[in-house]
C-alpha cells in the first residue's frame, strides 16, 4: 500500500469528491494536511515537509525542505544539504536557500501511510458533516420524510437518505406508535453540529408543522391570498389556527376547510385525528378572542390592555364549552391570541360585582353608581384603590365631582 500511497491518494480525492458531494478543494486540503502530519509523525516535527497536489499527474507529492549550507558548515543531514548536492537538484541554488526534495512513497512507510488515510477519513467525515448541516440549514422550516430505522430510548431515529434525523419524545404526538420500517414525516425544527455529527431534529408536535401542512394543502395560502396568523396545539387532541384573507371575496375558513372538508381532513389524517378549529383573525382583540373561543358564545368582554388580559363573560350554559375539557379550549385560545383569558359565567360575574360594590360602598361618600363604575374600571375594594398611581386618583376625584353634580 505504501508503494502506491501517493497515487492512490490522488484517486481518493476524485472518488470522495464525487460520492460525498464535498468540494474538491476541501478534500485536497485534507489529503495534504494528512500527509504532512504523517511525515512529521514518522520523521520528527523538527523537519519541514510540504505536500502538494499535482493537477497534471493527479498525484499527491510530498517534499522535504532542507537549508542549503557550505560544505564545511554541513552538520545535520536531516535539516541541511551541502551546496554541491543542492545544485544537482537546482542549478541556481544558493547558500541559505530552502530546497525541496521529493520523497518517494516507500520512504513514508506503511504505518505512516495508514495514519495519513485515518486523518483523511476523519477530515472527510468532518467536511461531509459540514455539508449535511449546511444543506439542512437551508431546509429548516420544511417538512422532511424518511424511514424509521431504530429507537434510542424514547427518541425515534429516522433515515432521511444522506443522514439521520431524531424525533425526541417531546416532539412526538402523544399516543403515536412507530416501528422500524414505517415511513414518517415531520417538521425540521432544529439543525446543529455535535461531536457525534449532524443533529437534525424533526417534530410532529410543533405548531409550525400544523402551519406547514395547511400551506402545502391550501393553494390560497401558497399564493398569499390567505395568511396564517397564529396556531396553537394540544398535540394529538386539538388545535386552533387563525387565518385571514387579503381578498374580500375569499373566505379564509372555507378555503382551509375545502370542498366537503377535504383539505382540513387531509391535515387531520396526517395528525392522527387531531381536531382542528379554524378561526378568523381580527385586529380587534375582543372579536379575535370571541372567534378563538368558539364554539362558545360570548356575552361580554372586559379588556385590560396594560396587562394584556381579558375577562370573558358567558352565559351559564356556555361556561363549560368556553373553558373546554380540562381548560383546553380557553388555554388554546389564550395561546393563539397571546392574551391572558379569564372566563366567567353570568351568575359568577353578577356575584363578583355584588361583592365588589358592597366592599366599595364601605368607603365614605361612595355612592352605588360610583361603586359600579369603579368595578367596571377593574377595582373591587379600598386596597386596590390605594395602590393606584396619581392619575387614577384624579379619575376617582372626577367621579366624585360627577356624583355631586348629579345630586
Amino acid at each position: 500500500m505504501a508503494e502506491n500511497v501517493f497515487a492512490e491518494l490522488g484517486k481518493v480525492i476524485d472518488l470522495i469528491g464525487k460520492e460525498k458531494g464535498i468540494d474538491r478543494s476541501i478534500v485536497i486540503d485534507s489529503v495534504i494536511q494528512a500527509l504532512e502530519t504523517a511525515a512529521r509523525k514518522k520523521f520528527g516535527s523538527y523537519r519541514e515537509f510540504e505536500a502538494t497536489y499535482n493537477e497534471a499527474t493527479g498525484e499527491v507529492e510530498l517534499f522535504e525542505f532542507k537549508e542549503v549550507v557550505e560544505p564545511e558548515k554541513f552538520v545535520d543531514e536531516e535539516v541541511e544539504i551541502p551546496l554541491a548536492e543542492a545544485r544537482k537538484l537546482d542549478p541556481e541554488a544558493q547558500v541559505g536557500d530552502m530546497i525541496g526534495i521529493k520523497m518517494e512513497a516507500h520512504e513514508l512507510g506503511r504505518i505512516a501511510a495508514q495514519t495519513a488515510r485515518q486523518v483523511i477519513s476523519q477530515r472527510v467525515r468532518e467536511a461531509e458533516s459540514d455539508v449535511i448541516v449546511s444543506e439542512f440549514e437551508k431546509r429548516k422550516g420544511e417538512i422532511a420524510s424518511g424511514i424509521v430505522r431504530r429507537f434510542e430510548k424514547d427518541t425515534v431515529v429516522v433515515d432521511l437518505g444522506r443522514t439521520e434525523a431524531y424525533m425526541p419524545k417531546r416532539e412526538q404526538i402523544p399516543g403515536e406508535v412507530f416501528k422500524a420500517g414505517d415511513r414518517l414525516q415531520g417538521y425540521i425544527s432544529e439543525v446543529r453540529q455535535s461531536p457525534r455529527g449532524p443533529q437534525i431534529i424533526i417534530s410532529r408536535a410543533d405548531e409550525r408543522y400544523l402551519i406547514k401542512l395547511f400551506e402545502n394543502e391550501v393553494p390560497e395560502i401558497q399564493d398569499g391570498t390567505i395568511q396564517i396568523m397564529s396556531a396553537a396545539r394540544d398535540p394529538g387532541l386539538r388545535a386552533k389556527i387563525a387565518v385571514r384573507s387579503l381578498e374580500p371575496n375569499v373566505d379564509p375558513v372555507g378555503s382551509c376547510v375545502g370542498m366537503k372538508g377535504s383539505r382540513v381532513q387531509n391535515v387531520i389524517q396526517e395528525l392522527k385525528g387531531e381536531k382542528i378549529d379554524i378561526v378568523v383573525y381580527d385586529e380587534d382583540i375582543t372579536r379575535y378572542v370571541a372567534n378563538a373561543l368558539q364554539p362558545a358564545r360570548i356575552s361580554r368582554i372586559f379588556l385590560d390592555e396594560d396587562n394584556r388580559a381579558l375577562e370573558v363573560i358567558v352565559a351559564d350554559d356556555q361556561l363549560s364549552l368556553a373553558i373546554g375539557r380540562k381548560g383546553q379550549n380557553v388555554r388554546l385560545a389564550s395561546k393563539l391570541t397571546g392574551w391572558k383569558i379569564d372566563v366567567t359565567s353570568e351568575s359568577m360575574a353578577k356575584a363578583k360585582q355584588g361583592d365588589a360594590v358592597f366592599n366599595l360602598m364601605l368607603i365614605p361618600q361612595m355612592t352605588e353608581e360610583m361603586a359600579v363604575l369603579l368595578f367596571q374600571y377593574g377595582f373591587s375594594n379600598l386596597k386596590e384603590l390605594l395602590q393606584l398611581h396619581r392619575r387614577s386618583w384624579l379619575v376617582f376625584r372626577e367621579l366624585r365631582r360627577w356624583s355631586r353634580l348629579k345630586s
